[in-house]
């Protein structure tokens, strides 16, 4: 059986080897699909790390729904585990996930909780040891997803050359990306890079202007449009210009109003429509014929 680092190599590996082998570059879908974003399954949250039942629940239900819907690939924006490093939260969100059916591609992103708030070298080998990469790229079809550690955008003090070498892959894959008509570019992190205004105050859930601003310059120029992530545990849509920053809910414990619940993400040549459904609200099918709902 392969373990989940192994599933995400094999899948990744998958879609760049079909995508580069494409004539004319990048092969474009000639019908639209869908995509699932799940966020802070977060096993322990609810009892402070006492148990974890309530998220094996709706971690549980969250995959359910994944196989009966059947998406282009699934990705978990963060926040796996809620104790960085706990053996027996890891073990049981690494026991669910890999129920998912091996045909759709699962894509893990590291949070905050999974590599620490302020993480170090040793977090985030830990964490790549476990899940794979903390950063990289996936293709399907046309479309590119730009995967981030966040947190060592977030908090990058207590790393050596993380984020230099982080930022450096990043300018390199947004070009690589352009230049083969990749579209759309989207990328996939834990936390928001804004959640009213691209000019908005720092504070714990967004990422600091002074990382923030040149990021989002380098996202406007290679023509990226969507921003998704997680870690507010609520959901946010916010926008600057172009950009459209999407904050998707947890699986896990709310904060708010909005329930526990995950994302869907039409992908059409025009753009993208997603809408957030709460675990009990999750539709039997999604029909691409028809717009996903309003979004929230």
């Amino acid at each position: 059986m392969h373990t989940l680092m192994q599933r995400l190599a094999i899948t990744t590996c998958l879609a760049l080897a079909a995508w580069h082998f494409a004539a004319g570059g990048p092969a474009r879908a000639a019908e639209p699909f869908f995509f699932m974003q799940l966020s802070d399954p977060q096993f322990g949250m609810f009892t402070d790390n006492k148990e974890f039942s309530k998220e094996t629940v709706n971690y549980e239900l969250a995959v359910a729904a994944v196989n009966r819907l059947r998406p282009a690939f699934v990705i978990i924006t963060g926040d796996l585990v809620n104790k960085p490093g706990d053996a027996a939260q890891i073990a049981e969100y690494q026991r669910i996930t890999a129920k998912v059916d091996r045909a759709i591609p699962v894509y893990n992103v590291a949070g905050n909780h999974d590599v620490e708030n302020v993480p170090t070298a040793a977090t985030v080998t830990a964490y790549t040891n476990l899940f794979g990469p903390d950063f990289y790229a996936f293709r399907h079809a046309g479309f590119a997803g730009l995967v981030l550690n966040s947190s060592v955008i977030h908090s990058p003090k207590q790393t050596t050359n993380q984020l230099a070498a982080q930022t450096a892959w990043l300018k390199t894959e947004l070009q690589r990306a352009r230049q083969e008509g990749a579209k759309p570019i989207v990328i996939f992190q834990h936390h928001p890079w804004f959640l009213k205004t691209a000019a908005e105050p720092d504070q714990y859930f967004n990422i600091p202007r002074e990382r923030r601003a040149p990021h989002l310059a380098l996202f406007r120029e290679a023509g990226v449009k969507y921003l998704f992530s997680g870690h507010y545990h609520q959901n946010a849509l916010a926008r600057d210009g172009d950009l459209e920053a999407v904050t998707t809910g947890p699986v896990g414990k709310p904060i708010g109003n909005d329930k526990s619940g995950l994302r869907v993400v039409i992908v059409r040549d025009d753009g993208l429509e997603h809408r957030y459904y709460a675990l009990e609200e999750i539709p039997a099918r999604i029909d691409l014929a028809r717009p996903a709902g309003p979004a929230k």
